[in-house]
Parts: C-alpha cells; sequence; structure tokens
C-alpha cells in the first residue's frame, strides 16, 4: 500500500477537526463517539487513512479558486513516461534545391555542347534554290518524312488528318486509361505497348522515306541505285 504524503494527513487532520470527527492521538467528540460507535476503534489505523483520502477528495468549503472551482494536485507524470511523437521518415525531397540544381546543371551543359557543336561543325546547307533544276527526288525534312511517306500510301486526308488525330488522341487518353502509378514497365505494359506502337510506325516511316525513296519517290534498295537523302 502506498504512503500517503504527510501535507495530506495534516490536512485531513483538519477536515476532521471541522466536520467534528475523531483524530489520532486526541480525544473525540460525544457526538462523533456516538456517530462512530465502535468501528471508528476497530478501524484503527487503517480508517484513519481511509478517511483521510475521502477528506482530500471532498471539496473545501472555504478554499475555492477563480468560479468556485477548486483545483487539486492529481499526480505527478513523470517526463519518461511521456512518449515523444516523431515524424516518419518519407522517401521525398524538395524540388529546391535537390531537383531545380540538377536540371540547371543539366540545361546548361546542353546548352555548351550544342554551342559549341555549332560553332566547330557546319551546317549542311545546300545551293540557292534553282526553278530550272527541280531536284529529285524532292523529300521533307527526316522529321516529316514520316508525313510524306503516309501521303505517298493514302489520301490526303487520310494520311494528314485521319491517321495522326487517331493516334495522337490515343496517346491522350492513354493516362486516364492507364492509371497504375508505378514506375515499374511490368506494371505499365499498355502505356509502354502504345507509346512503342507510336515510336515504330514513325521510326519505320522515316526509315523508309529516307533510304528506300529513290527518283520520283519510287521505291528502291539503297544497295542498289544509292542512297537519295540528303541532311
Amino acid at each position: 500500500m502506498a504512503e500517503v504524503p504527510e501535507h495530506l494527513l495534516k490536512r485531513s487532520q483538519e477536515r476532521r477537526k471541522a466536520l467534528g470527527l475523531p483524530v489520532d492521538g486526541e480525544e473525540a467528540t460525544p457526538e462523533a463517539a456516538a456517530s462512530t460507535g465502535e468501528s471508528s476503534a476497530a478501524g484503527g489505523g487503517v480508517a484513519t487513512k481511509t478517511a483521510a483520502a475521502a477528506a482530500v477528495a471532498a471539496p473545501a468549503p472555504t478554499s475555492s479558486g477563480p468560479g468556485g472551482h477548486t483545483q487539486r494536485l492529481l499526480t505527478v507524470v513523470k517526463s519518461g513516461s511521456i512518449q515523444q511523437a516523431r515524424a516518419e521518415a518519407q522517401d521525398k525531397v524538395h524540388v529546391w534545391p535537390h531537383l531545380l540544381a540538377i536540371e540547371l546543371a543539366s540545361i546548361l551543359s546542353l546548352t555548351a555542347f550544342v554551342t559549341i557543336f555549332s560553332a566547330l561543325v557546319k551546317a549542311p546547307l545546300l545551293g540557292l534554290a534553282d526553278v530550272n533544276q527541280t531536284p529529285n527526288p524532292s523529300k521533307a525534312p527526316w522529321y516529316f518524312l514520316g508525313l510524306q511517306e503516309l501521303l505517298k500510301m493514302f489520301h490526303p486526308m487520310v494520311a494528314g488528318v485521319t491517321i495522326p488525330g487517331v493516334a495522337l488522341g490515343v496517346l491522350a487518353i492513354t493516362p486516364y486509361i492507364d492509371k497504375n502509378p508505378s514506375n515499374k514497365p511490368t506494371d505499365r505494359k499498355f502505356a509502354i505497348i502504345m507509346m512503342t506502337m507510336f515510336l515504330m510506325m514513325w521510326a519505320v516511316l522515316v526509315i523508309i522515306g529516307s533510304f528506300f525513296r529513290g527518283e520520283g519517290f519510287n521505291f528502291v534498295f539503297p544497295w542498289n541505285k544509292g542512297i537519295f537523302f540528303e541532311l
């Protein structure tokens, strides 16, 4: 059994005196003796401690705080028993400076490379255009050769509007169909298949237009009649 502090025993004795109850070491009043009888004598020290605890729990009518409320000290919480809340580790970093610093360094490196390359290497430009001498075959730049190849195969409406529009539309709705946030290729099969098909289709058309189209934009083998393509 926990020991009752001395100041609580003292307050209990004062409270018992105020109520006319017997106190240890003092004679009981006739009214207190009549009310308690033999139970107080048989209880001894244990009854005194129980009464002390009850007296402490009862509000004192004379000592009250603001608004008539009595403040009492219930317990003392040790500092070691309080759990310290710690933030969980997250696999995230701030955009600045971790990400933007790397992007800035890559942009500066690429700009320096392009500047040095353009200063040292001459651009493969042809001579002035001559209306009396049209080049044969007349090919578009390499990034438009895929579209020129489609115009050779299909109607201009189909080759210039329908096929590119459908391809770009499918690529645009792919993120809404494949909503998997994973970065693993095995988890993003639909998105990878659609992008691979688009790139392969355009790459094949560009390669055919570059190396397999000769005079009159007819289909030829480059190992037979040469390569009719210039940058």
